[in-house]
């Protein structure tokens, strides 16, 4: 019978570490007579299989097609291998080898953990870290690799008898399950009032005592924060408006929308209005934050402006049990005061959120890793979700690249900050760490990176960083003293498409944002280039404005209302449509910057067109408080009824691009406006048209010029569902093929993953890692031979 017998050496790549996936192979082993072992080492697993040929190819076979949900099997390579006679089949310590090291997000709780929560008999019943191998924390609470206990936070929770029966028993669900906790060994959860004193323990025979008294203050109407997975969250009644507009108060958020938490699907139906993609991305293993449309009874002052909510349902159990006891929705928002990093360390919530909330539930498990909320939203005619904000569930999910890269870092920008490391056939795209721009931002940043360098064992060669030198980011990538490419932005936002699509040659690339510096050194944010991963021709552009004031403009979108009914003529009207923003001394300051270019740079930004046409329309004149406030409330306001606004002028501008020219539709919303003869639903509506309109006939255009058919979106207007819809059907009508991230923010949370392609390209051209800053003259401004000094001629 030996002779009978073959043996094969099984390395198995791509996410298999802390998803349950060495016990799994138990099972099929054991299903399919096959003796051995199965190990980790370093970032794969290996699998040493003896049995006879047929069912060793049917074990084969199921170790990649069978493998379990939270797993991502890229590859199962297996070679014949000398045979060591193994009578049983085992699961061995893990080793430490080479390859890549992919290491799974944290998944929310499964359905067999809920059953245990709920069941008064068994020793989990209201537990609120209870977990298996198919759920709970993973990156958040991982020191290094490979993925063990003693490598986890969950180190200093040495394991009762029967937590440790389960653990090595490969026929339990928790087997090798490296945060296995109970309440006779794991963590606990408190109660404490903002000075940290203990309101709450747990007590014989109820773990959530302490969430119980927690429910009963968050009913009365306080804040209270709470520790979650990666980091704290500020919770209230979400029905309670004067709560609500509290913690709006104590939290310095005056109009963000807020997330809101429900107790599970059913819940979801009677406080929302979901499609079932978007349910189905609510209840997934991920449980993100999904944006769905309200169906009335929550606190208005959740998400002023606006018919969508942020929905979740409880990622852990103890939110599960928060929610259920509380009896309402609770709002659940970041655990930081604006602007702030989320807080992770006990001591750091009691000083940064001791005056917003009004107690803490905490727990003795360390958080390793800072992690926010991901944030996706299911696109209209779309079947599954986009990730809007990559947080926690979406990081650190490795994206596959087409091609091997050698090890380089990409920075991101300084909105929406993240990284991204790469090397080989892999990037690593961080989480969203928040906006950039003050030391405890990139303090928070320098964290993150450290830890993935440890985790995944990357040392950067290169880095890539964008154009800007103000940048934080940028001046963090000039202290390495690494070899550095920079990548002008709106290139690194089309290549982040690229990468995640495997798009290879060249392609249409629209770039729509806020700004990005240019290559001739001015304001771009509107614009259509001629990309592949070494180079970008730009080809079209919005017609550029003044941005009177700089930066002041973006905080006060009637400056760039005025910008634009200045530079379509209509001035006067456009005033009038102001009101009272438009009168004074400071509209006075903003007609002569205007008149003169004093301190007002040249644009050619869609955001600030999308903020200029708010403000006329009167939704969103002054006072921006978040990132792309004037848009968002734009889109909400958009009616089902669009008008029928003139179109965008496309035409061919001295300086050779193709312009795509608003004043016609400008003039003409202003002028209906003024009339009275369509509401601001109807027109809000008909600029949305309009600009997808103008983009897809730029497209056809400037296929004329290069025989592209191709277009690769990117940059954060994308993030505008009915632009982006329209766009999508105008562009497919005429015969172009789109692409669109979905796993990567459009916007600047994903631009770090364009960057690494830039500059594993870049330095592949070469041939050899560069010094210093590698000239980025490889975007070509105008459709020369090299970058201008101003791509805005005199007028």
């Amino acid at each position: 019978m030996s002779a009978l017998l073959e043996a094969r050496r099984i390395e198995v790549r791509g996410v298999v570490q802390g998803v349950g996936f060495r016990p799994f192979v138990w099972r099929l082993a054991e299903r399919h007579g096959i003796t051995g072992w199965v190990r980790n080492d370093g970032g794969h697993v290996t699998i040493h299989a003896e049995g006879p040929p047929r069912a060793l190819d049917a074990f084969t076979t199921a170790v990649e097609r069978e493998a379990p949900a939270l797993a991502q099997v890229d590859a199962a390579d297996a070679v014949e291998a000398p045979a060591e006679g193994a009578t049983r089949f085992d699961v061995l310590a893990s080793g430490d080898g080479g390859g890549e090291r992919l290491v799974p997000p944290d998944a929310a709780t499964c359905v067999a953990c809920l059953a245990e929560l709920s069941d008064a008999l068994d020793r989990r019943f209201r537990y609120p870290f209870t977990n298996c191998t198919h759920c709970g924390p993973r990156f958040t609470i991982i020191t290094s690799l490979p993925y063990d206990r003693e490598r986890t936070s969950m180190r200093s929770f040495p394991m009762c008898g029967d937590c440790r029966r389960e653990y090595e028993d490969p026929t339990d669900r928790r087997f090798h399950a490296e945060p296995i906790a109970c309440p006779a060994c794991g963590p606990r959860a408190l109660l404490v009032g903002s000075g940290s004193d203990v309101l709450q323990r747990p007590i014989d025979g109820d773990p959530a005592a302490a969430l119980v008294a927690a429910a009963g203050l968050l009913r009365a109407g306080a804040i209270v924060a709470v520790k979650g997975l990666g980091g704290y969250h500020l919770a209230c009644d979400a029905t309670d408006d004067d709560a609500v507009r509290r913690l709006r108060q104590r939290k310095r958020r005056p109009a963000k929308p807020f997330a809101v938490m429900v107790a599970d699907a059913d819940a979801a139906t009677t406080w929302f209005a979901p499609t079932d993609a978007e349910l189905a991305a609510l209840a997934s293993w991920r449980a993100p934050i999904v944006l769905v449309a309200d169906r009335g009874g929550l606190a208005p002052s959740i998400a002023p402006g606006h018919r969508r909510h942020g929905a979740m349902l409880p990622s852990t159990p103890l939110h599960h049990l928060l929610v259920r006891e509380a009896g309402v929705p609770l709002v659940m928002t970041s655990g930081n005061a604006s602007d702030e990093p989320i807080a992770i360390d006990d001591d750091e919530a009691f000083a940064a959120l001791g005056s917003i909330a009004d107690a803490f539930v905490v727990h003795d498990r360390g958080i390793v890793a800072r992690y926010d909320d991901s944030v996706a939203v299911v696109r209209t005619g779309a079947t599954a979700p986009t990730v809007v904000r990559r947080a926690r569930s979406s990081a650190p999910h490795p994206i596959q690249l087409r091609d091997a890269v050698r090890p380089v870092l990409g920075v991101g920008a300084e909105m929406h900050g993240a990284f991204c490391l790469a090397s080989g056939r892999y990037a690593y795209l961080s989480q969203h760490v928040g906006d950039l721009d003050d030391d405890r931002a990139m303090r928070a940043y320098d964290e993150a990176l450290r830890l993935f360098r440890a985790v995944f064992r990357i040392e950067p060669q290169a880095v890539a960083h964008d154009l800007h030198p103000d940048l934080l980011t940028t001046r963090f990538a000039e202290e390495l003293w690494l070899p550095a490419v920079a990548v002008q932005h709106h290139h690194a936002h089309v290549a982040a498409t690229m990468a995640e699509h495997h798009l290879t040659g060249d392609v249409l690339g629209l770039a729509f944002d806020g700004l990005g510096l240019g290559a001739d050194g001015t304001v771009w944010g509107g614009e259509l280039l001629a990309v592949s991963a070494t180079s970008a021709r730009r080809l079209a552009r919005l017609r550029p404005v003044r941005q009177p004031g700089g930066d002041a403009a973006t905080r006060a979108p009637w400056r760039m209302a005025l910008a634009h009914a200045t530079d379509a003529g209509v001035e006067c009207d456009g005033s009038r449509l102001l009101g009272d923003v438009a009168r004074g001394e400071a509209a006075d300051v903003v007609r002569s910057q205007l008149a003169t270019g004093f301190a007002s740079p040249w644009t050619t930004s869609a955001g600030r067109l999308f903020d200029a046409i708010a403000a006329l329309l009167g939704i969103c004149r002054d006072g921006v408080t978040y990132d792309g406030q004037p848009a968002v409330l734009l889109e909400q306001a958009a009616g089902v009824r669009a008008a029928d606004l003139a179109p965008f002028a496309i035409t061919d501008a001295r300086d050779g691009l193709i312009e795509l020219d608003p004043r016609p539709t400008v003039a003409d919303l202003v002028s209906r406006a003024t009339r009275g003869d369509d509401g601001a639903g109807a027109l809000a509506g008909a600029f949305h048209l309009a600009l997808a309109d103008a983009a897809a006939r730029a497209c056809a255009r400037a296929r004329e010029r290069t025989g592209l058919d191709r277009v690769v979106l990117g940059g954060g207007v994308f993030a505008n569902d009915l632009l982006t819809t329209h766009l999508i059907g105008r562009l497919e009508a005429v015969g172009f093929r789109t692409f669109v991230p979905r796993e990567v923010p459009v916007g600047d949370g994903g631009i770090a993953l364009g960057q690494v392609l830039v500059a594993a390209a870049t330095l592949d051209a070469d041939g050899e890692a560069l010094e210093g800053d590698h000239d980025p003259g490889q975007i070509d401004a105008q459709g020369g031979d090299a970058p201008c000094a101003s791509a805005f001629p005199a007028r």
